[in-house]
């Protein structure tokens, strides 16, 4: 007979090895849907669940916690709501909401919630982020001096925009707004910018088109889209800005710089309207719920340029919001212009007026202003914004009739070539060397003889000729050095020799 204590060392160790080999009881929290419409959910049974959880209806439908009453929660769906009725359970995730993020996205289309759009196969994503993150802390910052390049003369010259920027483009219907993003996407090509056009509430013929333009301009291969159309639920519609913004932070916590275009935040701001009046949220101003400010302040202050020592990176926001019949004073439009660093503003009447892109420099500002220009910018557009600010009211009275000096007549002339040098066509960004060659031979005068109707064809020329003949001041002018007097002469000279071709 064994001895008891070798007896009693064989049962522990049976039933060591029996508790080690017990399944594992996972914990299930499930509760029931006791109401349902197109969009939201309310369900009673999760005592536990916690503000923004995701949570899994019957066949895989997502919601997001948006209420959290002492007796039942408002579930804002993510999904198609056809398949549940009242009764059905629901189940906690016990994770927020968050996307697939990582160098795979590139060069696709997706929702939301991460999921493709394009046909392509499955995302190849690093890891997942939440969703809702919080934004750098202001030690983490660091000022904005880096230009971004937008392509486009009146913006570059007159409105500079920098890297970690919140430039505001506001306007009416049909005024031009996505044209100004989708051309500054394109010419992010070849400097090492990532870009993300975020499409909310769009119809998706619209943004069709955007991602048929990227394609043509090359641009898919360091650009993402995250869109939800207005066949979505508000609840996806919601999500799409936000979502977008943690994808680019994952590649501005890399060290890199991100370019992320909002188009728009009104339909935003009308999808969380709707939310919150379908959850009974107290409506304010125009209905709006109280935190309508803080919806759109939370998800720009998540925009910056990062210092060093936290990556170097830099995520630019360029927010897009639709007035109605110009009146910047609404509701949503002030609101984004006080969190933003300025606004480009689209005028209708210069639209019809055919002046493309139709930006109204004296209603547009960049609170950023010149720390962001390239030096050569500052040496040749210096008085250009007040040149033509001047011309602007000369023009007034010119309409009249009036008897007008030489001085006057001067600056009416300069003013229109001025004027007629900003006009460009669409997804044709030209580079930062073309536009400084251009807007010095405005400034020098070398175009005042040139007949109005030929400037455009005369700068395209001087545009050729400098790219042709000048390479060595395009590098310098593009590296940030300052605009030397040979530089300037040298210029000077193309130009005035271009003008004598054409005009012959």
């Amino acid at each position: 007979m064994p001895p008891l204590t070798s007896t009693l060392h064989q049962t522990f160790d049976r039933l060591a090895q029996a508790r080690h080999h017990r399944p594992a009881v996972r914990l299930r929290e499930i509760g029931t849907i006791t109401s349902i419409s197109e969009s939201i959910a309310t369900v009673s049974g999760l005592p536990n669940a916690k503000a923004d959880e995701l949570v899994m209806f019957k066949g895989q439908v997502p919601g997001i916690v948006f209420n959290l009453d002492a007796d039942q929660l408002g579930i804002v769906l993510l999904g198609d709501s056809i398949s549940l009725e009242v009764g059905q359970r629901v189940e906690r995730t016990g994770r927020v909401i968050d996307v697939p993020v990582g160098e795979g996205l590139l060069g696709r289309v997706v929702n939301a919630v991460g999921r493709p759009l394009d046909d392509r196969g499955a995302i190849k994503g690093e890891q997942r982020r939440p969703v809702e993150r919080p934004a750098p802390p202001f030690i983490h910052r660091a000022p904005v001096k880096v230009p971004l390049q937008t392509g486009l003369k009146v913006i570059d010259a007159l409105i500079p925009v920098g890297r970690g920027q919140r430039e505001l483009i506001v306007g009416d219907r049909q005024t031009g707004k996505t044209a100004i993003a989708v051309d500054t996407i394109l010419n992010q090509r070849g400097k090492n910018m990532i870009c993300i056009y975020c499409a909310i509430g769009q119809r998706a013929s619209a943004v069709a088109n955007v991602i048929a333009t990227l394609q043509t301009g090359d641009a898919m291969a360091y650009s993402l889209v995250v869109m939800s159309t207005g066949e979505d639920p508000p609840g996806l519609q919601y999500l799409t800005p936000y979502a977008a913004t943690t994808l680019a932070e994952y590649f501005m916590d890399q060290g890199h710089d991100v370019l992320v275009v909002y188009d728009d935040l009104t339909r935003h701001a009308w999808a969380y309207r709707e939310l919150a009046l379908l959850l009974r949220r107290p409506p304010g101003r125009e209905a709006y719920p109280g935190d309508i400010f803080y919806i759109h302040s939370r998800l720009l202050e998540r925009s910056t340029r990062l210092r060093p020592d936290y990556g170097g990176g830099s995520l630019t926001a360029l927010p897009i919001v639709e007035t109605q019949a110009q009146n910047l004073a609404a509701y949503i439009p002030t609101n984004l212009i006080s969190i933003t660093d300025g606004q480009i503003y689209l005028s209708p009447k210069q639209f019809q007026q055919g002046m493309l892109p139709a930006v109204d420099v004296g209603k547009s500002v960049s609170r950023v202003g010149g720390k962001t220009q390239l030096p050569a910018y500052r040496d040749v557009a210096g008085d250009l914004r007040l040149s033509y600010s001047q011309y602007k009211e000369v023009e007034v009275f010119a309409r009249f009739g009036t008897q007008l000096d030489a001085s006057t007549r001067h600056t009416l002339e300069r003013g229109r070539r001025v004027q007629e040098i900003l006009k460009q066509r669409q997804s044709d960004p030209i580079s930062a060397s073309e536009q400084v060659a251009v807007l010095l031979a405005i400034t020098e005068g070398v175009l005042d003889d040139v007949p109005l109707d030929q400037v455009q064809a005369v700068t395209d020329a001087i545009q050729a000729a400098v790219r042709q003949n000048l390479k060595a001041v395009c590098d310098r002018i593009e590296s940030g050095v300052k605009l030397s007097d040979d530089d300037r002469n040298a210029l000077r000279k193309v130009a005035s020799e271009t003008v004598s071709q054409s005009t012959q």
